[in-house]
């Protein structure tokens, strides 16, 4: 996949998801884990993780959730499968020794930095790209060259607004739940530098909209590139064609 045009190298196909309070908020105060997706939502994502080669995250998110990031097939109703990578975006090193992402069960990959002098484990793959923080323009080529085709990106909301605010996706997903979080310390969708006026804008077009559960889901591809996508993701996407009015049953 080429979300630059021909000249661009190779990438993977890369899926953003999240789940968000209606303010947009990802997070409660300071980052704590809200758990705002509902049990619809959670087998949707597990799909969506299902059809992935590998799962991508911030260390931040690695550091305060000290999430697994594998397929929950007992939420699909299904015997084991294979677990997609695990890769970690780590610039400076910070992935505890103890986080579940390094206990060999999984395939794993540390994208980190000339700047971090840290060690892992034998049986976790180092990528360095970039001199003080990681290059995802460098990295998605990088991972598509090790086989790497279809790439889910979960956060944190720096890793989102990187992602999102670069092109670098096909589609992007954000299950809204019917809440409201508030506050200023609650981490928003996306954060990183500010927007300085409308030239700095992300542009997405929205493909589809739908009520799932007690909340509703957006999907949006990148303004003008709403390509194909692999069949082990078609599957996950029902009737999202349908875009419906306000005030209709969403």
């Amino acid at each position: 996949m080429d979300s630059a045009g021909d000249s661009a190298p190779p990438r993977p196909v890369v899926w953003v998801n999240c789940a968000a309070s209606l303010d947009g908020r990802i997070a409660f105060a300071g980052g704590r884990r809200a758990g705002l997706s509902g049990p619809e939502d959670l087998q949707r994502v597990q799909r969506l993780r299902a059809g992935a080669d590998a799962i991508l995250v911030g260390v931040g998110t690695v550091v305060k959730d000290d999430p697994s990031l594998r397929v929950h097939w007992e939420l699909l109703g299904e015997p084991p499968g294979p677990n997609p990578t695990r890769i970690v975006v780590d610039a400076s090193g910070r992935t505890p020794a103890t986080a579940r992402v390094l206990d060999g069960s999984t395939p794993t990959i540390v994208a980190t930095s000339e700047r971090s002098k840290r060690t892992f484990p034998p049986h976790v793959r180092v990528l360095v790209v970039g001199a003080s923080r990681v290059d995802l323009r460098r990295l998605l080529p990088m991972l598509y060259d090790i086989g790497v085709r279809t790439l889910m990106v979960e956060g944190g909301a720096e890793i989102l607004s990187s992602v999102l605010r670069t092109g670098l996706f096909d589609r992007f997903t954000v299950y809204y739940a019917p809440v409201v979080v508030g506050g200023l310390t609650a981490p928003a969708v996306a954060s990183g530098p500010e927007t300085r006026g409308p030239e700095e804008l992300a542009t997405l077009e929205l493909v589809g909209v739908e009520r799932l559960g007690v909340g509703y889901l957006a999907t949006y591809a990148p303004a003008g590139r709403k390509g194909p996508l692999p069949q082990s993701w078609t599957r996950t996407l029902r009737a999202r064609t349908q875009v419906h009015n306000p005030g209709a049953n969403v």
